[in-house]
């Protein structure tokens, strides 16, 4: 236990340990983050009447995050499993910011649901009524409080061993980790099935809205993380293999084409049965009754999808200037698309035939912006800690070392 509190003490401490760069990261990440609270605060006093959200479009922002971010925390799977079911070792050394990464996403969507609760109390109606197995949303609470623990437990596990000087055993984390490969698909696909049962809402019922997220989730993952080692690499001396990039490269390859695929299956059996059910798609592409407020967005998305994944296709994108140029549009045009492209125009028209458009409140950005804030945050000291302890300048022997020495100093100078 002493050894275990001094870990979580250096890791602590290491958290406030950088150069000017670093400082400065953080201190504009806090700010956000306070401004954010601040809002957060008005809306539990003043209610969801700060948001843009009515009775017509009662999602918006914050669940179109949430469902964004759901995807980025099962992209870690896309690293785990060609290290652990295909032995691929050019992953091997760069696994662990793919579950940091998972850690700090569940935790952000997490907030955001809190956020669109309106009063945190709320939560306590999921506890009393749990509704299990019946409801959808009791499987999405148990999918992803299930995930954020088995991401703890093997990246903790991991970094506590490599603190600690010992090899870990694989008894103790082989077993999780192909445990949160099935829940990393299983998340995405409880989410997806979420809005494919509301009956209510024609423009979710299809079959296809489960693939398309994951596909999408397995294309942005990867792109945030090839970013983050591009980061790591520059800024510590950690070393990340050019093959590790490329690796990534080819998942999100053939991830965005996918993903095209069936955004294109579904744009064709939306217009060309001309159904009843089509109004919700043409509003999102082309507008309906003179309001179209999502058009330009959604064809800003496609054009990023297209432009990115025709990057990839080509050799340029294994340079490193133009593979941060792909990953920079994917992450972007899928945030798009999978957010304010999927959620909000589920909602219009209304069932009743309504056209009420939703727009966003700068209360809303700044909770949104304060909750993306806090997640970098996290993710920023995570790998901050993790990087110098996996490479064995951090551990507990060194600290040992350092104590014994002072001690004979000290007493010297006695």
């Amino acid at each position: 236990m002493r050894k275990y509190c001094t870990f979580l003490w250096d890791c602590f401490r290491l958290s406030f340990v950088g150069d000017w760069r670093y400082h400065l990261w953080m201190t504009v990440l806090t700010v956000v983050a306070l401004a954010g609270l601040y809002a957060y605060c008005q809306q539990l006093v003043h209610g969801l009447m700060t948001t843009g959200m009515t009775d017509q479009v009662s999602w918006g922002l914050y669940i179109a995050n949430f469902t964004y971010l759901v995807g980025l925390a099962a992209a870690a799977a896309m690293l785990v499993i060609p290290v652990y079911v295909y032995r691929n070792l050019h992953l091997h050394d760069v696994v662990i910011f793919g579950e940091l990464l998972a850690v700090s996403v569940i935790i952000m969507c997490l907030l955001f649901v809190m956020a669109d609760l309106g009063r945190p109390d709320r939560f306590m109606h999921l506890l009393w009524r749990f509704n299990f197995p019946v409801s959808m949303l009791t499987w999405d609470v148990i999918a992803l409080n299930g995930y954020l623990l088995l991401n703890l437990h093997i990246c903790g596990y991991l970094i506590y061993c490599a603190y600690c000087g010992r090899k870990p055993s694989p008894m103790f984390y082989v077993p999780f980790v192909f445990i949160a490969i099935a829940w990393a698909i299983s998340i995405h696909t409880v989410t997806a099935f979420l809005y494919v049962g509301l009956g209510g809402r024609p423009f979710w019922n299809s079959a296809i809205i489960a693939p398309r997220f994951l596909a999408s989730a397995f294309a942005a993952g990867p792109a945030f993380i090839i970013l983050t080692l591009q980061v790591v690499r520059h800024y510590t001396r950690h070393e990340v293999s050019d093959d590790a990039l490329l690796t990534l490269r080819r998942i999100i390859q053939v991830a965005m084409i996918i993903n095209m695929f069936l955004l294109a299956c579904e744009v064709f059996t939306e217009f060309y049965t001309d159904s009843a059910h089509v109004a919700s798609a043409r509003y999102l592409y082309f507008g309906l009754h003179g309001q179209s407020a999502l058009v330009p967005w959604i064809w800003t998305a496609v054009g990023m999808n297209l432009i990115a994944t025709a990057i990839f296709m080509l050799p340029a994108s294994r340079g490193v200037p133009w593979l941060n140029v792909a990953c920079l549009l994917v992450i972007v045009g899928i945030w798009i698309e999978k957010g304010m492209g999927l959620i909000i125009p589920a909602f219009v028209p209304t069932p009743l035939g309504e056209i009420v458009e939703y727009f966003p409140t700068m209360h809303e950005v700044m909770v949104c912006l304060g909750i993306w804030a806090f997640g970098l945050l996290l993710y920023t000291i995570f790998v901050r800690v993790s990087v110098p302890v996996l490479a064995g300048e951090v551990t507990y022997q060194n600290r040992s070392g350092r104590s014994h020495a002072d001690a004979a100093r000290g007493s010297g100078a006695t």
